[in-house]
Formats: structure tokens, sequence, C-alpha cells
């Protein structure tokens, strides 16, 4: 099989007594869209936040293309990170600025990019997701699903290799959900990036993905195709995809 391009081994990941992490093993492989599902509050954001280097982790390894990333150099840890986009959980556009210099934020951060190249990317990537003409325009002044739009217009323009998705479709209603993982598929197609989804969108995103990872008590408890995790026998991840009354809760309710 081919040989994952992030991989983590063991990772844990602790809170103050709080165990978040507790031995995540869990392969990532390119040109894939992964989807990490599981219970709210449970880790799932603090796990894509040790892909992108956001949080490191107490024990455990992480690599990229086979490499641990804590025994690289710093330019090179430096060289991975730029690989790297993310699209926050609420979009994190800056209510202060315009939906171009929303967008252009990226660019600005890496520096040496010149001013014209700016300005081309940004209006690309804008026209490509159907918002030219809206670059004056302030987030409060656009709908969600434009919102979200402009997000991943940000999350492309430095045409990364890797984007990371927390939650993309909170918040939206059901048209604008669909539209929205419409667009997540659409441009992984058309960019070929690798793709990490954090969701609760079940069964939507079996449609989307091309892996699913389901993080339970601290562990990856699967990872496989959608396919795969649909016929499971597992009590716990039926109960999860399919939307089961736990046992107790239904006997509760039948006494009420």
């Amino acid at each position: 099989m081919t040989e994952p391009l992030i991989e983590f081994e063991g990772v844990f990941k602790s809170f103050g007594d709080n165990a978040v992490l507790k031995g995540v093993d869990l392969s990532i492989y390119r040109g894939e869209v992964t989807t990490i599902i599981g219970k709210s509050g449970i880790g799932k954001s603090v796990l894509l936040k040790h892909i992108i280097g956001l949080l490191a982790p107490d024990a455990g390894e992480i690599r990229f293309e086979g490499r641990a990333i804590h025994q690289m150099a710093p330019a090179e840890r430096k060289a991975v990170k730029m690989k790297f986009s993310y699209m926050f959980q609420g979009n994190a556009l800056f209510d202060s600025m315009t939906v171009y210099e929303n967008v252009a934020l990226p660019l600005k951060e890496k520096g040496r990019v010149p001013f014209h190249e700016i300005e081309e990317r940004v209006h690309e990537k804008l026209t490509q997701l159907d918002l030219a003409g809206i670059e004056a325009r302030y987030p409060s002044q656009l709908s969600g699903g434009m919102k979200k739009r402009v997000a991943m217009a940000r999350a492309l323009v430095t045409d990364p290799e890797i984007v990371l998705f927390d939650e993309p479709t909170t918040g939206l209603d059901p048209i604008r959900k669909n539209a929205a993982h419409a667009m997540i598929v659409q441009y992984q197609k058309t960019y070929g990036f690798t793709g990490v989804m954090v969701s609760h969108e079940i069964p939507d995103v079996f449609y989307i993905s091309q892996r699913i990872a389901m993080l339970d008590q601290g562990r990856i408890i699967f990872q496989g195709g959608p396919e795969e995790i649909q016929e499971s026998r597992e009590p716990v991840i039926r109960q999860f995809i399919r939307g089961q009354v736990p046992e107790n809760l239904q006997s509760a309710l039948n006494e009420l």
C-alpha cells in the first residue's frame, strides 16, 4: 500500500488532568479527503491542530512523508507547514477587513510575494468561486454561503497541498450545507489537494470522503472507506453513524 502522507503513531495529548488523545494511530493519504468523525467534545479539533502544528503531542510521533516532524530542522518544519492551509470552524474572517484583504492575507503573511501576483491570485480564486465583484465588501455584508466561499478562497489562494477543514458546514441550513460539501468535492478534484475534515455530518461525509476515521475515548477506533464503516458491526460505531438511541436512554424514555 502507498505510504501515508501524514501518519500519527501513539499520539497523546492532555490539558492539565484532561487526557484528550490517548494513543492515536492515524494514516492520511495523498490526494484523498479523510474525514474525522466522533462525538462532540472528544478531541477532533485537537487532533486537527496537531496536523498543522498548532499543538504538539505530549508523547508519540507525527510523520510527514515518512519523516518525524519533531526530528526535522526548523527550516524543514517551516517548509512543511507552508504546504498546509486551514479552513477554520466559523470561517474566521476578519470583520474589519474587506473580502479582498481577507483572501490576500495568507499571501501577505508568506512575504516576498509581489503585489501584482497577490492581486492576480486573489482575483483568480474569487472568480473561480463565483465571488467576482465583491472584493470591497465586508464579511457582515455577506450571506452565510458567501462567507464559506470566501473562507474557501482564502484557504486555497496559496495553492496548498493539504487543506484542513474544521466543521466547515457548522451553522448552515441544509441547502447551504450541501452546497458547501459540493464545493469541497469540486475544488478538491480541480486542485488535487489532500483534504482532512472534522465533521458531524452523517451520512453526508460518506459521499465526499475517500476515507473515514472515527475518534472515540481518545483513540481512533476505525479508519477505512465509507462503505466499510457503514458495514461495521461494532456497537459504538453503528450507534453513532445510524443515530441509534442507547438502550439505557430508550428504557428511560419508555418509562415516561
